[in-house]
């Protein structure tokens, strides 16, 4: 069984449908029920392809939701395997240094980084009391950026959040190696979702330019990579932030 958070709309719907379709029972959350793309809901999408779905809906930043979240998904299905931790803000808050209000750097750091440390801690401890399938106990695969892996001009609590995400990654990978559960953080580069905020034609133009293949990249391409880190192909696998950016960070 998957939880996916932040999955209504964009890579975290992708990721929700592409487990779904790999066989897993899927837990839907977000804070909102419509995808900002426009179409059907997740929930639906995996209902309609024959997959198994619920939604139980979260706010990441909130330790009541988060423990909600966690308890309705395990008592559905028995056990947590995989924990996606992909619910995230940027948008208007996201600010230069001298712009960014302590009210801007709080809002992005309740949801972005503290909500990653909540449904991280409650998902392992929920992990570490079942019993492995083979070696593995549960698996994290939380949604990190290229932007924590350098700095992002303009986007000092994004990025800074983001570079959170990719330490506490491989901190937790060492703690709870031993015990059976493998944690990993996705980095995407730039990834069109269809969003309105992205109807931007500079900075879609800049993007392009920057990224070495020859589009930009699809929620598809970071749900094809979680579903690999969710697989016993990735059994070796952690600690790791693996980039999904067309090349981006090669350049």
């Amino acid at each position: 069984m998957a939880v996916v958070t932040g999955s209504a709309s964009g890579i975290g719907r992708a990721i929700a449908i592409r487990l779904a379709a790999e066989g897993a029972s899927v837990v839907v959350s977000d804070v909102r029920e419509t995808p900002r793309e426009g179409g059907e809901n997740t929930e639906t999408v995996i209902a309609q392809d024959g997959g198994t779905c619920i939604r139980f809906d979260a706010d990441v930043s909130r330790l009541e939701d988060v423990d909600r979240l966690v308890s309705g998904a395990v008592d559905r299905f028995g056990r947590l395997d995989v924990m996606v931790n992909n619910a995230a803000i940027a948008g208007p808050a996201s600010k230069p240094l001298l712009q960014t209000t302590e009210d801007d750097w709080d809002a992005i750091m309740a949801v972005n980084l503290r909500g990653v440390f909540l449904c991280c801690k409650r998902a392992i401890g929920e992990m570490l009391g079942q019993d492995p399938i083979g070696e593995v106990r549960g698996r994290i695969i939380n949604i990190s950026s290229q932007h924590g892996m350098v700095g992002s001009p303009g986007h000092v609590a994004y990025s800074t959040s983001k570079g959170g995400v990719v330490n506490l990654t491989r901190q937790l990978a060492v703690d709870y190696g031993p015990e059976g559960v493998l944690v990993n953080a996705i980095a995407p580069g730039k990834i069109m979702t269809g969003s309105p905020e992205q109807a931007n034609p500079a900075l879609t133009a800049y993007a392009t330019s920057r990224t070495p293949f020859a589009r930009l990249g699809r929620p598809d391409d970071v749900a094809a990579a979680a579903a690999f880190l969710a697989s016993d192909d990735a059994l070796y696998i952690s600690g790791t932030n693996l980039l999904v950016d067309g090349g981006w960070m090669a350049f």
